[in-house]
């Protein structure tokens, strides 16, 4: 290169960041209307989509019988759990261009809410009381509940609606079905029954293969991260408005409080089982790993009823959900919709499930059960055709075709789940997460490549970058180059501001409501940093106690600072003595982990504890102490105590609160890079 050419090609470069910020306008933190690509994007599928077809109004009208103006559950400190009030915008008559259009209509039918007898005098639900919907099945004196919500104060508020306006409402309840092991199925129990109810053989409570044990652990060992995404993927920190939250997809939300459990009487064991509660003959059959890794449907030949669970909802559900779970099998989901079909699809005359509006006249239920099962067929097969192809995990989102056959139908498009997000899932569960591209194989971390990449362009020339791809409505390269310059410097307001008016637009264009959440969340960190809000609580008394020692254990495991151990060289041999379970359990801290196996001692244990597993129980819900215990003698330890001190020492408290859409400072807990400034990658 000639040196003049050199000259000015260096000039150039350096000149490029000033000419830059010299015409970088001022990006503000206020919430934007839809820009006029958005407003075009929306009218393109106001003009696209069968806004035509009223049936799903029909569907969810059907039955109506009562309910309750300006909707307003409270607990007993006077805290709102529940409202509906806030959605009132929805209910205008007015096409917002800040919400999908198909998104809006998914949202308003969800809106309707209140007492419904789907079966005369037999089958009734009360919807819009919780994110899920309770039904309630008569049988020979009484009734069976089927999924009693969330928390106990929405499933009393439902029950007392059915009471009191239901045939033969004040009748008793008789049984209880857990559907699965996701928490607004299963929380509300105390709500309707008492333990004491379920302990005195009053009621019988019936859950599918392995309730116990994911209903659980699912809210354990990542119970911390994944209640902090649900926070973002419900919309948690946003106003109920048009411009922010909006709907939940298969319900408004989820209701504020703490989750109750009743545990099992019954858990149905075998693929297909019959069992009758007061008279009521219920064929059940299990649907492991679809929707929940336990999850069962059930059929009601008496009235020629269908439950479908939440394997079959008004839409495409979670293949991967954004609060993170473990991935769902499209292919046994499929499968197990297209058994229901087979088995009880030929005399149906009712569907009814825990979310969306009931389903009448075979016909119409062999279509929707076809269509549901093609839905996640489609996606398994057609995610595997494309990545045998050699599509890559990253490409899939943007080469993944739905068919029109899918698309044109309401209850297969996606609300919950997204086709692009669940065919990554799909490829991630057969081939994992990387591409093999060996370029991602060890990428930067989010700060040191937005750094490299800042220091290379410039903060000034990438915001004005990202301002151009904003004024072309490329919100997706908008929000991918700015980035850079929110992780390098975090500090630059304009930068977050304009990545903000990115996710925003994003949102506003985003079917699924999940992922407009997510979007507009971040938006809202970025703008405002970390709001905190009221949220479910997951971990309660209730699931404490029924926490199997075991889980208890492994979670103690989770929270061992392993890195902290180990260099301060700590090794620990304990025998755990459970007399109230007749349990014992060998636990070793070595290496940096701590390891435990029931049924074992270790040998030279450096002290034994002997405490009932009750006990256990009130330390966990800090109703007493450990020192506590051992000086009223409900305790006991033999050996060396201080041992078991310095143990304690070495146990994490997880923040709740930290950052999602900013970078996040680890130095306080991790032993990486962040505290050395050094990657221990191949080191």
């Amino acid at each position: 290169m000639k040196l003049s050419t050199l000259t000015t090609a260096v000039t150039f470069a350096i000149s490029v960041p000033a000419f830059a910020a010299a015409s970088l306008p001022t990006f503000t933190p206020d919430q934007k209307p839809a820009s006029q690509h958005t407003v075009e994007f929306q009218n393109e599928l106001r003009e696209s989509l069968p806004f035509a077809d009223k049936e799903d109004w029909e569907l969810a009208r059907k039955g109506f019988i009562a309910r309750v103006s300006d909707l307003e559950i409270r607990d007993a400190n006077g805290n709102v759990v529940w409202e509906l009030g806030s959605y009132d915008y929805l209910l205008q008559g007015k096409d917002y261009d800040s919400i999908h259009p198909s998104m809006q209509r998914q949202a308003e039918l969800n809106m309707e809410h209140g007492l419904y007898e789907i079966l005369p005098g037999k089958v009734y639900q009360v919807r819009g009381y919780d994110l899920a919907q309770v039904s309630f099945v008569r049988s020979e004196n009484g009734w069976v509940v089927f999924d009693p919500l969330t928390i106990p104060e929405t499933a009393a508020a439902a029950y007392e609606l059915f009471k009191q306006h239901a045939k033969d409402g004040d009748l008793p309840i008789k049984g209880v079905v857990y559907s699965h092991s996701h928490g607004d199925h299963f929380g509300g129990v105390k709500g309707i029954v008492s333990q004491d109810q379920v302990d005195n053989g009053e009621v019988e409570i019936l859950a599918p293969r392995a309730f116990s044990d994911f209903a659980i652990s699912e809210n354990v060992l990542a119970g911390n991260v994944m209640a902090r995404r649900v926070v973002f993927q419900y919309g948690n920190t946003l106003a109920k408005s048009p411009k922010g939250q909006v709907d939940a997809a298969i319900g408004k939300g989820v209701a504020n409080g703490g989750l109750s459990l009743i545990l099992p009487t019954h858990q149905v064991e075998e693929d297909i089982e019959t069992l009758t509660v007061d008279g009521l003959e219920m064929v059940f059959q299990n649907a492991p790993d679809t929707e929940a890794p336990s999850e069962m449907n059930t059929y009601i030949p008496a009235y020629k009823a269908y439950w479908g669970a939440e394997t079959t909802v008004a839409g495409l559900h979670n293949v991967y959900t954004l609060r993170g779970a473990f991935v769902r099998d499209t292919l046994q989901w499929a499968d197990s919709i297209n058994e229901a079909l087979y088995l009880f699809g030929g005399e149906a005359e009712l569907l009814f499930a825990s979310h969306g509006w009931p389903r009448w006249g075979n016909d119409n239920i062999q279509d929707y059960l076809r269509g549901q099962r093609d839905m996640y067929g489609y996606l398994h097969d057609e995610t595997l055709r494309l990545i045998n192809h050699g599509v890559s995990i990253t490409d899939i989102q943007d080469e993944f075709f739905v068919p029109k056959p899918l698309a044109d139908q309401w209850y297969t498009r996606g609300y919950h789940g997204s086709y692009h997000r669940n065919a990554k899932a799909v490829a991630n569960k057969y081939i994992g997460y990387f591409d093999m591209n060996p370029a991602t194989l060890l990428h930067l971390n989010s700060v040191d490549q937005a750094t490299k990449y800042t220091q290379m362009m410039g903060e000034d020339t990438i915001i004005a970058e990202g301002k151009k791809a904003f004024e072309n409505g490329e919100y997706r390269w908008c929000a991918t180059v700015v980035n850079n310059v929110v992780f390098a410097n975090p500090e630059n307001m304009q930068a977050r501001y304009l990545q903000a008016d990115c996710f925003e637009q994003l949102g506003f264009q985003s079917e699924s409501s999940g992922e407009r959440n997510v979007f507009l969340a971040g938006a809202s960190e970025l703008r405002n940093g970390v709001v905190e809000v009221q949220s479910t609580k997951a971990v309660t008394p209730d699931l404490i106690q029924a926490m199997p020692t075991r889980d208890f254990l492994n979670f103690m495991a989770v929270r061992f600072n392993g890195p902290k151990a180990a260099l301060d060289s700590f090794n620990m041999n304990a025998n755990l003595v459970i007399p109230d379970e007749d349990a014992k359990y060998a636990i070793e801290a070595s290496n940096g982990r701590m390891s435990n196996i029931e049924g074992f001692d270790v040998p030279n244990a450096d002290f034994t504890l002997t405490v009932n597993r009750s006990d256990i129980t009130l330390m966990l819900l800090q109703q007493t102490t450990l020192q506590e215990l051992l000086k009223s003698g409900k305790a006991k330890v033999e050996g060396d105590l201080s041992k078991m001190s310095a143990l304690t020492a070495y146990l994490d408290d997880f923040e709740f609160w930290f950052k999602m859409a900013l970078p996040q400072d680890h130095s306080g807990y991790s032993f990486g890079k962040s505290a050395t400034g050094v990657s221990p990658i191949n080191r």
